[in-house]
């Protein structure tokens, strides 16, 4: 399992004054990605999709996030990962947001490779 923090800061809210949730997805790829990259340094990963996409607390400025990220499965050119959101180092709300992020491992020209 990897883990990062990221803390929420004024430029990260949406107009309503909760963390925008594309800002979220960017930070959720960005954890998995460095995640299959440590547990497959030799791999150049993509990501190739998200599974579900549910926001179940509202985020805002100030808050401190821990990311994790772990592998869930591994295939011949991909591997996916679990990641689970959690406010602060512990989760005493639970999860805020989750979801699987696929990548697949390429070559130079942008073509499917083995693992």
């Amino acid at each position: 399992m990897a883990e990062i923090h990221r803390l929420v800061l004024v430029g990260d809210l949406n107009q309503f004054g909760f963390l925008f949730g594309g800002k979220l997805l960017s930070w959720v790829d960005e954890a998995s990605w460095i995640a299959a990259s440590l547990d497959f340094p030799d791999c150049k990963f993509v990501t190739v999709g998200m599974d579900k996409v549910e926001f179940r607390h509202q985020i805002s400025a100030g808050h401190i996030l821990s990311i994790r990220s772990s592998l869930k499965k591994q295939g011949r050119t991909s591997v996916t990962y679990r990641v689970e959101v959690y406010r602060g180092k512990i989760p005493e709300e639970g999860i805020l947001f989750s979801t699987c992020v696929s990548f697949v491992n390429v070559n130079e020209d942008g073509e499917k490779k083995p693992i």
